[in-house]
């Protein structure tokens, strides 16, 4: 239960942050919303959320599995004929989407898995329209480190704060993590221009579970804290995650 509210915590402002970007581009047909890509979408928890609202979606991902549980969520939705699954990767995007072919790219929690960042952004950049919307979601290094030292792991947390890819160690399950200056940087080297950096999860990763899953309100003064910290400069350092809002 505790896990679900955390992560309805992060779903939640990544989605309404979305939503206000796809709010300022003009829909590809009046009747049909946009046409959106989900890079790495899996089983649709952003996907078919937007079809619902009347978006077009092809979510691409490698995993046949989350593919077949994708098919089964939309169908659920009443929403098959407006999301498509696509079997493929990061580099394959622009040949199984098309280019210039979207008005809005999703890549959450993708690029830090990669075989290579940049190439997966100028892929990303290369299917969306003028003006097209990139939401991107990363995790971000200051984070582990942060949680490596408080939980007695001082010298993993020294390792992570100096290597390249933020990683603590060789058994690290994360290929790599990200700050904001250089994740920045990157997405300009694209094309892309930075519109908007939230953090995301600054405190749910580390407020005790056992307190938001016994405390009365807890949860939800925790989502409305996550909210107000999310674009502070000094909280967004620490936040587990960034996500970007860019244009193309």
């Amino acid at each position: 239960m505790v896990d679900r509210r955390r992560r309805s915590v992060r779903t939640a402002l990544v989605g309404e942050a979305l939503r206000v970007a796809l709010a300022g581009r003009g829909r590809t047909d009046p009747d049909g919303g946009l046409d959106i890509v989900d890079l790495g979408g899996g089983t649709g928890g952003f996907a078919v959320p937007l079809a619902v609202e009347g978006h077009r979606v092809t979510v691409v991902d490698p995993s046949p599995d989350a593919l077949a549980s994708l098919e089964r969520r939309a169908s659920d939705e009443g929403v098959s004929k407006l999301v498509r699954g696509v079997q493929g990767d990061a580099g394959e995007l622009p040949g199984l989407a098309g280019e210039a072919s979207a008005d809005a790219v999703l890549c959450h929690g993708v690029l830090e898995v990669v075989d290579d960042p940049v190439q997966a952004l100028q892929a990303m950049a290369s299917v969306l329209r003028k003006g097209g919307v990139l939401s991107l979601l990363v995790a971000q290094r200051n984070a582990v480190v942060l949680a490596r030292a408080l939980a007695g792991h001082l010298a993993e947390a020294r390792i992570a704060l100096q290597d390249p890819d933020g990683r603590w160690g060789a058994t690290d399950p994360m290929p790599r993590r990200f700050d904001e200056a250089g994740i920045t940087a990157q997405l300009a080297d694209a094309g892309f221009m930075v519109h908007t950096v939230h953090g995301v999860r600054t405190f749910a990763d580390l407020v005790p579970a056992a307190f938001v899953d016994s405390e009365p309100g807890a949860a939800d003064s925790l989502a409305e804290l996550e909210r107000a910290a999310s674009q502070h400069p000094a909280f967004r350092a620490l936040a587990t995650q960034l996500h970007i809002l860019a244009t193309r």
